[in-house]
């Protein structure tokens, strides 16, 4: 929402483009901005559109002929400083993309959202969408930190802010974080969860829209592209059961090559159902995408609750005081660390024992590395290893342990990830070598 406030009070404000997987709450966030921030909302939903708004786009898409039809068509005045235009589920009209061209260009006093689940796959197509027309954004599912907020834990949030390294609260985030394990942050399973309290409820809710995935596989690819989708996306559990230092081909079917799947793990990328971490060759260089090898790298899940309910683990598994990550070697933490720090570019760096470590990170002109641990044994020497090579100013490591810094090494309890920030902030000042 505050990102929003600032595009509609940004100078040379372009059309938004709002992207984000399916049922991340794209249309409820820009409605909820709309009346909150604007007189009136003239809301346009391209999935079933009324025929008048579906053949207004067939004719000319100058931007003053679109606003009077609109008018008609809406029964409202649309005015340039009062009215937020919303285009929904653009993608299924081509021209309605390409209208904001137009928008931006002669009418960028008009104050004009889209979103839709698929954006990023269309953008990719053969389209005349106008490259640097718009303004961009990206909807993540809820973060652990908001999912305290939904809780009516939000004091605990503030409270610890101040209070970095404070443990009495260990026991209730504890908690509420293993809720979250189970949940994950699509709106709708964290809302069923806040409003009944059923883990049966919140599996169905995560069944469903994981089945609203698969039926875009089928609906926007031809059939071939279709099972190859499916097949990358039905393997990655079976990918993180494994110890692999890169996604596996094989994985996905005996004998399968890259060029065979490629296009499918970019049709997930696109639609933001999945997250690609490459590995990266070096350690203490920037900028860091400048040593990043496209070709080995690590695919994540949009959601942890998402993946729990593909991977079918069980609530007694999550709810369980040791060992919570054990059925996946640990690789159920990266699944939510990555989703925690979506907003940042992460690498990950492999080469046997010598220097091998989860994460890593550009934090301004430093090098974080970052390890993940799945309970309180944080003994390894992969990070330990990486530290002596390349002596890195500040490392981290994510574990079940106490939230601690030991001279260089920032020790932060998972529960305690929406801390990061101000941790690594906190930290960087501390540690001057």
């Amino acid at each position: 929402m505050s990102e929003l406030l600032k595009w509609k009070e940004k100078k040379g404000r372009k059309p938004l483009l709002l992207e984000g997987a399916r049922q991340v709450g794209k249309t409820w966030l820009l409605k909820e901005f709309g009346r909150r921030c604007f007189k009136n909302v003239a809301y346009i939903n391209f999935q079933n559109p009324r025929q008048e708004l579906a053949d207004l786009f067939n004719g000319s898409i100058d931007p003053k002929r679109i606003i009077t039809m609109l008018e008609l068509i809406l029964n409202m005045k649309i005015s340039p400083s009062e009215t937020l235009i919303i285009f929904d589920e653009a993608q299924e009209i081509a021209r309605a993309l390409t209208s904001l061209k137009y928008f931006c260009e002669d009418a960028p006093e008009y104050h004009i959202a889209t979103a839709g689940s698929l954006l990023g796959v269309f953008l990719h197509k053969d389209t005349s969408f106008p490259v640097g027309k718009v303004n961009t954004l990206k909807l993540e599912p809820m973060d652990f930190e908001e999912f305290l907020w939904a809780n009516g834990r939000e004091n605990i949030a503030t409270f610890l802010k101040s209070n970095l390294f404070e443990t009495a609260l260990n026991e209730i985030l504890s908690d509420l974080f293993k809720q979250y394990l189970y949940i994950g942050g699509m709106p709708e399973a964290v809302s069923g969860w806040v409003e009944n309290r059923n883990v049966e409820n919140i599996n169905a809710i995560q069944e469903e829209i994981l089945g609203s995935y698969r039926k875009d596989f089928i609906k926007h690819t031809d059939s071939t592209m279709a099972v190859r989708i499916r097949q990358v996306f039905d393997s990655l559990p079976a990918q993180f059961a494994k110890r692999n230092d890169k996604f596996l081909y094989d994985t996905v079917k005996s004998g399968a090559r890259a060029r065979e799947y490629e296009l499918a793990i970019e049709w997930l990328l696109d639609a933001g159902i999945v997250r690609r971490v490459n590995q990266v060759s070096c350690g203490d260089k920037i900028p860091l995408k400048s040593y990043a090898e496209f070709s080995a790298f690590k695919l994540f899940f949009v959601d942890i609750g998402l993946f729990r309910c593909l991977a079918e683990i069980p609530f007694e598994v999550i709810a369980r005081k040791s060992a919570i990550f054990n059925e996946f070697n640990g690789l159920l933490a990266e699944q939510f660390v990555l989703q925690q720090l979506a907003h940042h570019t992460l690498f990950y760096r492999t080469g046997g024992e010598e220097s091998e470590v989860d994460f890593v990170m550009q934090y301004g002109a430093e090098v974080v590395p970052m390890e993940v641990k799945s309970g309180t044994n944080v003994k390894a020497k992969s990070l330990k290893l990486f530290r002596e090579k390349f002596k890195p100013k500040i490392s981290v490591r994510f574990s079940l342990k106490n939230t601690r810094l030991d001279n260089d090494l920032l020790n932060i309890s998972l529960p305690n990830i929406f801390l990061y920030e101000k941790l690594l902030s906190y930290s960087s000042e501390k540690c001057v070598k």
